[in-house]
C-alpha cells in the first residue's frame, strides 16, 4: 500500500493563483489555491525577499497542476522577476495569464462571504485586510467555475488562511538535498523520508504526511500532543490494530466532499452516474463513523480524545438518516463493473419517483430478454453460450472452445465481431447490438431520474456538510499518527524531547537504515548555544555528508511528531532548515558550481535567524584553494554572529583554526584507521564512519589516492615533501596563546551553568555532584 498511496498523493490536482503587490507593496505576495479533489480554499499572504524563495517553496509544496497570474506580470516580453522565476522553476506546469481585472480583492471577499461554511467564518476576520490573497482568490474561483463548468454550493467551502508563522520553512533546494519526498537518483523510489514514514492507508493521510514532512511544526505543545498519541498507539496494541482496521476501510473523503459541494451547470449521463456513485460512497463512509468512534472511546491522550469527541457530532447520524430515506440500505460499493452498474441502478428506493420505477422495470425486462435470447441461440446451434458484460462493449456472448466441435470448423454466420482469446470466443449478434442500445437508453433514463432525486437529497444535506470536514481531518490525522507509530515498530526509535540543546545519542540515518536493512554506524551529536558551530573534517567517503543529512532528517522527524532513530534525542525547535550540499566531484558543471554555491550561501546569509539549523557540506570547492579558504572563513565568521546551530563540513583544514579564535566553535572529524599489509607493505585506509572530537589528523589521503594511480614515483615524492613543509607551517600557526585558552574555559563554564539553570531536572544532591564536576573540568581547562 505504501508505494501506491505515495504515488496517488503526488498526482497534481491543485490550481494556484499568485499575485504580487505593485509599487510600494512590491514583494508582498498573495496566493490562493484549491485542490480539485478537496474543497478547501487555502489563502496565504506574506512579504518575500528579492529571491522569492518563500513563493517558490510554497509552490513546490503545493505541486500545482496549473498556475494563474495576472497578464500584466507576463506581458510585453518584459515579464516581472517573479513571473520569470516561477516559469523557470515550474517548466512542466501549465501556466495561464488571467486578465488583471479578475484579480479584484472586493470580489474575492464577496466570494468568500458567499461560499465559506459558517463554522470556518472566523477566517473572514483574518483575511479582511489581506488584499492580495483576496485578489488571488477572486481570480481563482472565477477560473475554477469556467474550467470545471460548475460552482460551489453556497456556505459549503472550507476556507483557511495560512501565514508562514506556524510551520518551519524548508526551502525547495534543502528539501531536495535531504530527499524529504523525492529520491534524487530515482524519482519512483520510496527511499525518502516520506517513504520511510509512510504506512498510511488513506489518500488523505498520505497527503497530510507529505505536507508535514515539507512543513514541520514549530509549536512544542502541538508536537508533544502528537508524540503522546504515537506513544499511546505503541503501548496499546488493541488500539493500534483496531484503529488500523477502522481507518483502512475509508475512501477518499476529500474527493467525496468535492463532488458533494459542487453544483454542475449542466448534466450529462457520466455526471449523473458519478453523483449516484458518490452518494453510495458517502453512505459507506458515514456507516464507518460509529465503529471508528468505538475504537477511540477509551483513549487517554488529549489529541485522540479530541478526535473521538469530534466524531460524536449528531450531524453524521442526521445525514445518514436522510440518505437512507432515499438510498436502499443494502446499496454499497462492490467490485465488478456489472455489479456496480446494478448497484447504481437500484440505489434509489422504489416508490420515490414513479417514472424511475417504470424505467427500471423496462431495463430489467431488456436484461432478461438478452439472457433469454442467448439461451435460445445456444439451443438452436447446440453450443455452450453464456452472457457476458464489459463497460466498453455492454452485453456480449462468450463461448469456451474446449471440447466444442463446430460444423465445418466455422462459427454460425449470425455471429458478428468475433474475437478469440486463448480458449475463449467473444462475439455478438445484430439483435444483441439493438438490445444493448435500448439498454443504454433505459439506463440513461434511470440515471437521469436518480440524479434528480439525489440532487434534492444533496441540497438538503449541504447545511450539515461541516461534519464531513471534521471527519476528513480526523481520519487523515489518525492515519498519519498510526503511520508514525508503525514506522517505530519497524525500526528502533525513541521519543524526542525539546530543550534549547540538540543532543542525540547514537543517532542513525533513517533512510540509510531502511535501505541497508541493518543497523548503520550510529553517531552522537551535541550542539548547544555555548558551542553552536561544529566544524567537521575528514577525507572523502568518510561519511561527513551522510552524518550531516542524518542530523537534519532527525530534526524534521522530531518536529513532525515522530519518534527518531537514536538511543536518546533532544532538539531545539528550528524555525528554518537550510542545507548547502556540494556537487562533490562533478567535473562537467564545475564552471558553474561556484556560482550555484554562492547563490545558495547568499540565500542562507540573508534568511538565517538565531533559531535556524544550518547545514553546509563543502563550500568554496568551485574556485582556487586560497579563494575557497577565504570565502569559507568569511562565511563562518558571519554565521558565528548568529545563535543558529551550524554544522559545517569542509576539506580546508585551515578552518580548524577558528576553534582557537572563537569559543563557540568545536572541531570534529570522521575517523579513519590505517592498516599496513604484511605482504606488499602498502597502507590501506579503512573508514570507521565514527565522529570524534578534534581536527582530522591530516594523513594526506589525496597523496595516498595518487599513489594507487600510475603517476611516476618522482612526482609523488616531490608532492609529499612540499605537503609536509606546508603542514609544518600550518601547525605552527595553530598554537593558541594562554589568554585565549583562559577566555575559552570561562566561556564554556558560563554556558554550561546557564544550561543547567534552564533545563536541569536534577535533585539537589545530584546537582551538587554535577556542579563539582563542572568546577573540576574548568580548573583542568585552565
Amino acid at each position: 500500500t505504501t508505494s501506491s498511496s505515495v504515488s496517488s498523493a503526488t498526482v497534481a490536482s491543485v490550481i494556484v493563483a499568485v499575485v504580487e503587490g505593485r509599487g510600494l507593496a512590491r514583494g508582498e505576495i498573495g496566493i490562493a489555491s484549491i485542490d480539485l479533489r478537496c474543497p478547501e480554499l487555502i489563502l496565504s499572504q506574506f512579504p518575500d525577499t528579492g529571491t522569492y524563495a518563500k513563493v517558490v517553496t510554497k509552490l513546490h509544496i503545493l505541486t500545482p497542476l496549473e498556475i494563474l497570474m495576472p497578464d500584466t506580470a507576463s506581458d510585453k516580453g518584459k515579464g516581472t522577476k517573479l513571473f520569470g522565476l516561477i516559469t523557470e522553476n515550474f517548466r512542466n506546469v501549465a501556466f495561464t495569464a488571467v486578465q488583471r481585472k479578475y484579480f479584484n480583492e472586493r470580489k474575492g471577499l464577496e466570494y468568500i462571504q458567499q461560499l465559506c461554511a459558517p463554522e470556518f467564518s472566523t477566517v473572514l476576520m483574518e483575511v479582511q485586510a489581506k488584499y492580495y490573497c483576496l485578489a488571488a482568490a477572486a481570480a481563482l474561483l472565477k477560473y475554477f467555475e469556467f474550467i470545471q463548468n460548475s460552482v460551489y454550493a453556497p456556505k459549503s467551502l472550507k476556507v483557511s488562511f495560512r501565514g508562514s508563522e506556524q510551520t518551519a520553512m524548508i526551502d525547495s533546494t534543502s528539501a531536495k538535498n535531504l530527499e524529504l519526498v523525492l529520491n534524487n537518483r530515482d524519482p519512483r523510489s520510496d527511499h525518502t523520508l516520506l517513504g520511510v514514514l509512510n504506512y498510511t492507508k488513506t489518500p488523505g493521510g498520505s497527503r497530510r504526511l507529505r505536507s508535514n514532512v515539507l512543513e514541520p511544526l514549530l509549536d512544542t505543545d502541538t508536537i508533544n500532543t502528537r508524540l503522546d498519541s504515537v506513544q499511546e498507539l505503541l503501548q496499546d496494541e488493541e488500539l493500534f490494530f483496531g484503529l488500523k482496521g477502522a481507518i483502512a476501510r475509508f475512501l477518499d473523503i476529500d474527493q467525496l466532499l468535492s463532488v458533494l459541494v459542487q453544483i454542475p451547470k449542466q448534466e450529462t449521463v457520466q455526471l449523473a452516474e458519478a453523483k449516484i456513485m458518490h452518494v453510495i460512497n458517502l453512505k459507506h463512509t458515514l456507516e464507518l463513523v460509529p465503529p471508528l468512534k468505538a475504537v477511540l472511546t477509551n483513549c487517554q491522550t488529549p489529541l485522540l480524545k479530541a478526535y473521538c469527541s469530534s466524531l460524536e457530532d449528531n450531524r453524521f447520524a442526521i445525514i445518514l438518516e436522510q440518505i437512507k430515506t432515499v438510498i436502499n440500505d443494502d446499496t454499497s460499493y462492490t467490485k465488478g463493473s456489472l455489479n456496480m452498474r446494478t448497484q447504481k441502478c437500484y440505489a434509489v428506493r422504489p416508490n420515490i419517483n414513479e417514472f424511475l420505477d417504470i424505467a427500471r422495470r423496462a431495463y430489467t425486462e431488456i436484461v432478461d430478454d438478452i439472457a433469454g435470447m442467448v439461451t435460445q441461440l445456444g439451443e438452436k446451434f447446440e453450443l455452450p453460450l453464456r452472457t457476458s458484460f464489459s463497460t466498453a462493449r455492454g452485453f456480449f456472448i462468450q463461448m469456451k472452445t474446449d471440447g466444442v466441435v463446430l460444423p465445418d470448423g466455422q462459427l454460425p454466420s449470425d455471429f458478428m465481431k468475433v474475437t478469440k482469446c486463448r480458449n475463449n470466443y467473444s462475439f455478438t449478434t445484430a439483435d444483441m447490438i439493438k438490445m444493448n442500445d435500448r439498454c443504454e437508453e433505459a439506463l440513461s433514463e434511470i440515471f437521469h431520474m436518480s440524479y434528480v432525486v439525489v440532487c434534492q437529497l444533496l441540497s438538503s444535506i449541504h447545511e450539515y456538510v461541516h461534519c464531513l470536514y471534521k471527519l476528513s481531518d480526523a481520519v487523515s490525522m489518525l492515519d498519519m499518527l498510526l503511520s508514525l507509530a508503525n514506522a517505530c515498530t519497524v525500526s528502533d526509535y525513541v521519543r524526542p524531547e525539546f530543550t534549547d540543546t540538540l543532543a542525540i545519542k547514537q543517532g542513525r540515518h533513517p533512510i540509510l537504515e531502511r535501505i541497508s536493512g541493518q543497523q548503520p554506524i550510529s553517531n552522537s551529536s551535541y550542539i548547544s548555544e555555548g558551542s553552536n558551530f561544529i566544524l567537521i573534517t575528514g577525507p572523502n567517503m568518510s561519511g561527513k555528508s551522510t552524518y550531516l543529512k542524518q542530523v537534519a532528517l532527525c530534526q524534521v522527524m522530531a518536529q513532525i511528531g515522530s519518534f527518531v532513530p537514536a538511543e536518546y534525542a533532544s532538539f531545539r525547535i528550528a524555525d528554518q532548515i537550510f542545507t548547502r550540499i556540494g556537487v562533490d566531484d562533478d567535473f562537467e558543471t564545475n564552471s558553474s558550481t561556484f556560482m550555484v554555491e554562492m547563490k545558495e550561501i547568499s540565500y542562507i546569509i540573508h534568511n538565517a535567524s538565531d533559531r535556524s539549523l544550518i547545514i553546509i557540506d563543502e563550500l568554496g570547492r568551485g574556485t582556487s584553494a586560497e579563494e575557497g579558504i577565504g570565502i569559507c572563513h568569511a562565511v563562518c565568521e558571519f554565521l558565528l554572529n548568529f545563535r543558529a546551530f551550524t554544522l559545517f563540513a569542509t576539506h580546508f583544514l585551515e578552518l580548524c583554526q577558528l576553534e582557537a579564535l572563537y569559543p563557540n566553535v568545536e572541531n570534529h572529524h570522521m575517523g579513519v584507521t590505517l592498516t599496513r599489509s604484511a605482504s606488499s607493505n602498502a597502507e590501506k585506509v579503512t573508514y570507521t564512519y565514527l565522529l570524534s572530537r578534534g581536527r582530522s589528523e591530516e594523513k594526506n589521503y589525496g597523496l595516498r589516492a595518487a599513489e594507487i594511480t600510475s603517476l611516476p614515483p618522482s612526482i609523488i615524492q616531490e608532492a609529499k615533501e612540499i605537503t609536509s613543509q606546508i603542514n609544518k607551517q600550518l601547525w605552527e600557526k595553530q598554537q593558541s596563546d594562554p589568554r585565549a585558552l583562559k577566555h575559552r574555559a570561562v566561556y564554556h563554564l558560563a554556558t554550561r551553568l546557564l544550561q543547567a539553570a534552564r533545563n536541569s531536572r536534577l535533585d539537589p544532591d545530584s546537582l551538587r555532584i554535577y556542579l563539582k564536576g563542572l568546577k573540576k573540568r574548568f580548573q583542568a581547562e585552565l
